[in-house]
């Protein structure tokens, strides 16, 4: 049976010794969606998404990936999703192609075919048998996007996936974004450019301090704002001025 739901967070909470972190994180993603986590440096947008993967643990809350509990049942839970945090992980001495057929062996029904559509999809299989080492930060960058989707997780989480690339590439992950997203997928990406994920969500959630302090679909979003950047600025200020008082 197919969940409703690709991710659903409630009250999660992860605060560390210095005192930052992020708390009672709730919201839900289904199938086709792309959320975009939007927040500046440090607002706790990548401590969610290490929370989801379990590359840290939350103090208390729920996190239920297609409606298993990801953290009781973690590897269950992550047979359904794919993540691509910070740097990507390549074996520097082995090329694109490789570290792909290196990455199929763990998955699957993942033949050449497949091998070979991601790598057109990032467009790198120009460069599919040149070394990892020579290869631009972009271009890693690109073949760490391949590497997230190559399973058709369920689940794509992607922080801060434009990192590195230029405005060619960044009209790459847009795109592959929505190519995963068309084909079923739900994704969640963090960024702390408004127009990124103004381009390819369909939903925004603005993270600040620690806190989601709104989330709503871009339609909503842009019947009451002229872009992404203006919603965001609204809702800091709203919290500044609720403090204030």
């Amino acid at each position: 049976m197919i969940h409703s739901m690709a991710l659903e967070l409630e009250g999660v909470t992860k605060t560390y010794k210095n005192g930052r972190g992020v708390r009672d994180i709730s919201f839900a993603l289904a199938p086709g969606e792309v959320l975009g986590l939007l927040g500046p440096n440090g607002s706790g947008k990548t401590t969610i998404m290490k929370a989801v993967v379990g590359i840290v643990f939350s103090d208390c809350g729920d996190i239920r990936v297609c409606g298993i509990d990801a953290i009781a049942h973690h590897e269950d839970a992550m047979r359904h999703a794919s993540c691509l945090i910070e740097s990507p992980a390549l074996h520097e001495y082995l090329t694109p192609l490789q570290n792909l057929e290196l990455a199929a062996k763990f998955y699957k029904d993942i033949d050449k075919a497949r091998i070979d559509e991601v790598l057109h999809m990032v467009s790198m299989y120009e460069y599919r048998k040149d070394k990892v080492s020579s290869l631009s930060l972009g271009m890693r960058q690109r073949i760490g996007l391949a590497l997230a989707f190559i399973s058709r997780p369920r689940l794509l989480i992607l922080d801060e996936p434009a990192n590195g690339l230029d405005i060619e590439g960044m009209l790459y992950v847009r795109e592959v974004v929505k190519a995963v997203a068309a084909n079923g997928s739900a994704v969640l990406m963090s960024s702390h450019l408004a127009s990124e994920i103004q381009h390819c969500a369909t939903k925004a959630a603005v993270i600040h301090s620690g806190k989601l302090l709104d989330l709503k679909s871009m339609d909503e979003i842009l019947l009451k704002h002229n872009d992404l950047e203006e919603f965001f600025l609204a809702q800091v200020e709203k919290t500044r001025r609720d403090v204030a008082v």
